[in-house]
């Protein structure tokens, strides 16, 4: 799955997926996707991810209190 980094507009390779969909990790292990070769893997914040629409990550990929709300009533 390829994201994009807000910060400096790259293209991102996500290379953890369960990562990325686990609210409670903060950045995952993805590359960026420069050139032919593939680089070297790096931790992203999620924060600083989007889809490449320009869309942000679900509150269920970001924050492990999404639902805290529901749970009080």
């Amino acid at each position: 799955m390829f994201l994009k980094q807000k910060s400096t507009g790259h293209m991102v390779e996500v290379l953890a997926l369960t990562d990325l969909f686990n609210p409670f990790s903060l950045s995952i292990s993805g590359r960026y996707n420069h050139g032919e070769e593939a680089q070297d893997p790096e931790d992203f914040n999620k924060d600083d991810l989007i889809f490449l629409s320009g869309e942000s990550l679900p509150c269920c990929w970001t924050d492990s209190h999404y639902r805290d709300d529901e749970l009080r009533r």
